[in-house]
C-alpha cells in the first residue's frame, strides 16, 4: 500500500467511515454429503521433465449455479497449511467448450469461486503445477531420471462436500518407457498413460506415485496374501545393485511390524523408494504406500548409510500410528478445514520411538547403533533444547507445523522446533519404563501398541482418539496416575531423560564421538561442539547454531558468521576440536577465533576449558538392563 492510500486510510477510520470489518471466506461449509454431481476426472501430463512441470486436466461433475474450487491447503503428513498455492499456475475453467470467469476469494486464496451456466453439467478445468527449479524454491519433484508426483499438487475438488464421499478417476501420462509405482490400483494402460481404478479423493491424495528411469521391485513378504513391497528408483542403474543381506532387515522390518501390532492396517503396502541425490529427500507417510527418500548410495555405500535406515522403520509405523490411529482434532473432512496438532506427541513422538526401536528389532541398526542414537536424543533433550527448559513446553511445539512450518530459524535450541518428534520418544521410553516397573517386568509399551493399534485387521478406515483414550489404554495395561505423568512431561521443563536411568543406563559425556555421532557430522557436514564450545560449524567454517548462553554465544558468537581462522591457523573442524582440547589442558588459553560477520572481521575469545564432550550411554549394573529387552527381536 502507497503511502498515500494509507493515510486515506487512517483518515476514513478516524472518521468512523471505514468499510464493514473483514469477515470469513465465502467458500462454502462442509457437509457429510455424497457428492451428487459425479466422479472426477483428473489427468496429469507428466512428461514435460525438461520444465519440471505438471500439465493437469480435470472434469468436474456439477450442477449449474455457483461453484467453489479448492486447492489443498492443509496437507496430511506435514500437519500443516502448506499446499503450494505459489506454484499453482495457469487456471482455466470452460464449461460447454466456453471459458468461465473464475474469482479467487480474496480471504481464502486457496479457493476459486466460478459460476456453472445453464445447460452445463460439468465444468473442464486446466492449470499447471511448477515444481522448483532450485532447491531454495522447495522440494525438487523432477529430474531427467525420476519424478515425485502428489495428487494434492496436481488437483482441486469442489468445496462443500467430505473429501470421504467425492469419487475421482485418476491417469497420468509418464515420459516414454519411464515406470511408475503407486499404492493405487491399476485399471488399464495405453501406451504410457497409467489409468486407476475408481477412489474416494481423500485415499488418491493419499496414494502418490514414484516414477522414473531405473526401477526395481523388491517383495518384502515373499508368499504372503497381503503383498508388501520395496520399489526403487535410482539415479542410475548402479545405484539399484545390493545384495540379500542388505534386503534381509528390510524384509524383517514387515515381521517385526506384525508381531508388535498383531494386525494391520492396508490391502497392500508400497515403500516408494527414491535413490537420489538430485530428488528432493523426502519421508512421508501414507496408509497403504510410504515415500522414503535417501540418498543416491543408500545400498553402494551400505555403512556409511546405517543411520538413514530408520527412515523405513518410521514411515511405516504411520500406517497404524497416524494413518489408521490418528488424533481427533488432526482428522479433517477436507484439506482446506485447518487441522489441530495438539496430539502429535503420539502421531509422531510415538512413530519416532518405534522408528528407533523396530529400526534394532529388525536388524536395520545394530544394538550400539540404537544406543548411539538414543544417547544423542536424549542429550538433546538435557542440555541441548535450552528453550525448553526456560519458556517453551512440548507440547506447545505441536503448534510448530503452523508456526514455523519448518522454515529454517535463528536459534533453533533456544526457539524449539517441532521437538514432539525426538522429546516425544524419549518421553515414551519413559512410558515404557514405568510400565515395566509397575508389572514387575510383565508387561511393557508393546503391550499398549498392540491394545491401541492392533485391533481390526486389514481395516483401513481412519479410527480416532484423544488424550483420554491414551490414559485410558496405559491405564488398562497398568493402573497409574497416568494424566499427570503425561502432562507433566508435555507441559513442564525438566529435562526429558528419565527413562534412560529407568532402562539401567546412564547418559554420559566424554571426549570421544561415538560412531553415530561421527556418522551425522560426515553427513550433516559439520563439527558438532553443541555440548562443549556451543557452537556446530559447517565444513567452510559458517555457524550453523550456536547454543543459547553456552560459551560461544556468551562469547560473542551468533549463526551466520564465519569462522575463518582457529588460534591463529586456517579454520578446519580438526583445528577447532584441537583448539578445545588445548584450552581444557591450559586453562590460561582460551579458544581464539577470527570470525568474518557481514563485512567486519574481529577476533573472539572463548574462554571454555572443560574439553570435548559427546553423549554416550554407560550402563548402570545397579539396575536391570531393560533397554536390551525393549530392542530385542520378537
Amino acid at each position: 500500500m502507497k503511502n498515500t492510500a494509507l493515510a486515506s486510510a487512517l483518515l476514513v477510520a478516524g472518521l468512523g467511515l471505514l468499510a464493514a470489518p473483514a469477515h470469513a471466506d465465502n467458500v462454502p461449509p462442509v457437509q457429510d454429503t455424497p457428492y451428487a454431481p459425479g466422479t472426477l476426472k483428473i489427468h496429469v501430463d507428466a512428461t514435460d521433465v525438461a520444465h519440471r512441470v505438471f500439465r493437469v486436466h480435470e472434469t468436474i461433475p456439477a450442477a449449474a449455479g455457483p461453484l467453489t474450487l479448492l486447492y489443498p491447503q492443509w496437507i496430511p503428513g506435514n500437519h500443516s497449511p502448506t499446499g503450494p498455492i505459489d506454484k499453482f499456475a495457469g487456471l482455466t475453467v470452460k464449461a460447454n467448450g466456453k471459458t468461465l470467469t473464475w474469482t479467487r476469494d480474496p480471504l481464502n486464496v486457496y479457493a476459486f469461486h466460478v459460476d456453472v451456466p445453464e445447460g452445463a453439467s460439468a465444468v473442464d478445468v486446466d492449470f499447471q503445477f511448477l515444481t522448483a527449479q532450485e532447491r531454495n524454491q522447495g522440494r525438487i519433484m523432477m529430474t531427467p531420471e525420476m519424478l515425485s508426483l502428489q495428487w494434492d499438487k496436481v488437483s482441486v475438488y469442489p468445496a462443500g462436500h467430505n473429501i470421504r464421499m467425492i469419487n475421482a478417476d485418476a491417469s497420468v501420462t509418464l515420459p516414454a518407457g519411464w515406470e511408475g509405482a503407486t499404492a493405487l490400483e491399476l485399471a488399464s494402460k495405453n501406451g504410457d498413460t497409467w489409468n486407476y481404478k475408481t477412489i474416494t479423493y481423500n485415499a488418491l491424495v493419499d496414494s502418490p506415485m514414484l516414477a522414473g528411469k531405473y526401477h526395481k521391485q523388491v517383495d518384502l513378504d515373499p508368499g504372503a496374501k497381503v503383498p508388501v513391497h520395496m520399489d526403487l528408483f535410482a539415479d542410475a542403474p548402479k545405484y539399484l545393485e545390493f545384495t540379500p543381506e542388505q534386503i534381509k532387515p528390510h524384509r524383517e522390518l514387515i515381521q517385526q511390524m506384525y508381531k508388535l501390532y498383531g494386525a494391520h492396517h492396508y490391502g497392500h503396502y508400497t515403500f516408494l523408494t527414491s535413490l537420489s541425490d538430485k530428488l528432493g529427500g523426502i519421508g512421508l507417510e501414507h496408509h497403504q504406500s510410504s515415500e522414503d527418500g535417501v540418498s543416491a548410495d543408500y545400498f553402494t555405500e551400505w555403512k556409511k548409510n546405517a543411520l538413514s535406515r530408520d527412515l523405513f522403520s518410521h514411515e511405516y509405523n504411520h500406517s497404524w500410528d497416524g494413518k489408521y490411529r490418528r488424533g481427533a482434532d488432526l482428522t479433517t473432512p477436507n484439506f482446506n478445514v485447518p487441522m489441530s496438532d495438539t496430539l502429535l506427541w503420539v502421531y509422531e513422538g510415538q512413530t519416532q520411538f518405534w522408528g528407533y526401536v523396530v529400526a534394532a528389532r529388525a536388524g536395520l541398526w545394530t544394538p550400539e547403533q540404537t544406543r548411539d542414537m538414543l544417547a544423542f536424543a536424549a542429550a538433546t533433550y538435557d542440555k541441548g533444547r535450552p528453550g525448553l527448559a526456560s519458556w517453551r513446553n512440548v507440547q506447545d511445539t505441536t503448534n510448530d507445523p503452523t508456526i514455523a512450518q519448518r522454515s529454517p530459524l535463528p536459534y533453533r535450541n533456544y526457539q524449539a522446533s517441532e521437538d514432539y518428534y525426538v522429546a516425544g520418544a524419549m518421553i515414551w521410553l519413559d512410558v515404557d519404563a514405568k510400565l515395566r516397573a509397575l508389572t514387575g517386568g510383565k508387561k511393557s509399551i508393546d503391550n499398549f501398541a498392540k491394545a491401541f493399534f492392533g485391533m481390526n485387521n486389514g481395516d483401513w478406515k481412519v479410527n480416532t482418539y484423544t488424550f483420554e483414550d491414551v490414559v485410558k489404554t496405559l491405564d488398562g495395561i497398568a493402573k497409574f496416575d497416568w494424566a499427570p505423568f503425561l502432562r507433566e512431561r508435555l507441559d513442564g521443563h525438566g529435562p526429558l531423560i528419565n527413562g534412560i536411568a529407568e532402562h539401567g543406563w546412564k547418559l554420559v559425556y566424554t571426549d570421544k564421538p561415538s560412531d553415530a555421532v561421527k556418522a551425522i557430522e560426515s553427513r550433516r557436514g559439520f563439527a558438532d561442539l553443541t555440548y562443549s564450545l556451543g557452537v556446530s560449524v559447517t565444513k567452510d567454517g559458517s555457524i550453523a547454531d550456536v547454543l543459547w548462553d553456552g560459551p560461544a554465544f556468551k562469547a560473542g558468537l551468533s549463526p551466520a558468521m564465519k569462522i575463518i581462522a582457529v588460534n591463529g591457523a586456517e579454520y578446519s573442524a580438526d583445528a577447532l576440536k584441537d583448539a578445545v582440547t588445548a584450552a581444557a589442558k591450559d586453562k590460561s588459553q582460551p579458544v581464539e577465533l577470527l570470525v568474518k560477520n557481514f563485512d567486519s572481521y574481529k577476533t573472539v575469545r572463548v574462554d571454555y576449558h572443560d574439553g570435548l564432550k559427546y553423549p554416550h550411554l554407560e550402563r548402570d549394573t545397579s539396575k536391570p538392563d531393560t533397554l536390551a529387552k525393549l530392542i530385542k527381536p520378537l
